[in-house]
């Protein structure tokens, strides 16, 4: 089955969710902190996935909340049968999530839109801002485009690789910079996966919190020709290599003795790492040499730096709307005019192999 489907309010009524928790405490805290906002209606708690699923059924919800550590029936196990079977926008709400980047990534990969730690015993300001947070990911969970998935692949060392692009030839760009959030550990997989091993420099923004993002390096890099691994500051950008960014930390790029290096800083911004500040130094230091890709993500961050990247000569490509889980950011690059060319996510990696064709914009929404 490959049912896509757009959740959400309809006709100005709230979202509505469905909180999955064996803990009694959050099934009780977590609908507490979600009705705080009228845009959002809580309609119901199990205590696992059975329960879940009868009240699926009946209570129809746009939008779960799931643990991963439950009875009967483990929250990843359920979430792969609901999204083969019942797709719908799913959070995960877990001290597992927190604690275990491989397990938020497996959650992830297995058809969650986007995660959030469960809230720790502190001051008041501090759940003040994890409840914003978590009914800002609720919203945006309920705008996604959720698919209906098969087995999730395997990722170990036996992992057969994916089908290659031809090997980069000599009109490839000399960086390819790549930003996303919402939705964009997967999107970004898909896109590397295919690029052959002689790509120039690939230097990736991904919103995903410190601990997560050397694990998300270490995924890709097992799916992809290319060796990739989290970013180092000072480091020179070398072909066949994909950068991650910290997590937490923006990263960029700079021309320095005629190389361009990574550059690791951790100035104060509504996302860290900013694919803006990403995109913009790429735009300053790489030119009409570089090629941009913005995917999937919540918000408009990365929009600016790509408008910056076009007038500075680059390929500025935005994924289209109908493949994004959320089309905020690539959807606020094409208001701007700030993408040559829009394309479902499956044309992607293609389009990175070459630079910018003067005179041939193409593209839609």
């Amino acid at each position: 089955m490959d049912t896509m489907q757009a959740a959400g309010a309809v006709d100005g009524r709230p979202v509505r969710v469905l909180v999955v928790d064996d803990s009694a405490v959050m099934r009780q805290l977590v609908p507490a902190l979600l009705r705080e906002d009228p845009r959002i209606e809580v309609v119901g708690t199990a205590a696992d996935a059975y329960i879940a699923r009868n009240k699926i059924q009946r209570l129809d919800p746009d939008v779960l909340t799931l643990d991963v550590e439950m009875p009967r029936m483990d929250g990843l196990s359920f979430l792969r049968n609901l999204t083969r079977q019942h797709p719908m926008p799913v959070g995960m709400v877990s001290s597992l999530t927190e604690q275990g980047a491989s397990v938020t990534l497996d959650a992830l990969a297995s058809g969650a839109v986007d995660f959030i730690g469960k809230p720790r015993a502190e001051a008041p300001e501090a759940l003040a801002a994890y409840a914003a947070e978590l009914r800002a990911k609720v919203l945006a969970a309920a705008q996604a485009r959720v698919r209906a998935t098969g087995p999730v692949r395997p990722s170990g060392p036996g992992t057969p690789p994916a089908t290659r692009l031809a090997p980069a030839r000599s009109q490839a760009p000399g960086l390819v910079v790549i930003g996303a959030s919402t939705g964009g550990t997967e999107a970004i997989r898909q896109v590397l996966a295919p690029l052959p091993a002689d790509m120039p420099p690939v230097v990736i923004a991904q919103h995903i919190p410190a601990t997560f993002s050397a694990a998300f390096a270490d995924r890709l890099d097992r799916h992809c020709a290319l060796d990739v691994a989290q970013a180092v500051d000072g480091e020179p950008l070398q072909p066949g290599r994909a950068y991650v960014a910290p997590g937490g930390r923006h990263l960029r790029v700079r021309r320095q003795h005629g190389a361009l290096r990574c550059v690791i800083s951790d100035e104060p911004a509504p996302f860290r790492p900013s694919v803006d500040a990403l995109f913009e130094s790429a735009a300053e230091h790489a030119g009409a040499a570089a090629c941009a890709a913005l995917l999937t993500g919540m918000g408009s961050d990365g929009a600016r730096g790509m408008l910056a990247l076009r007038r500075a000569g680059a390929r500025t490509i935005a994924q289209d709307k109908a493949s994004s889980v959320v089309w905020g950011m690539p959807g606020a690059a094409v208001a701007l005019s700030a993408a040559t060319d829009v394309v479902p996510l499956g044309e992607v990696a293609a389009m990175l192999l070459t630079r910018f064709p003067a005179g041939s914009v193409t593209g839609g929404t």
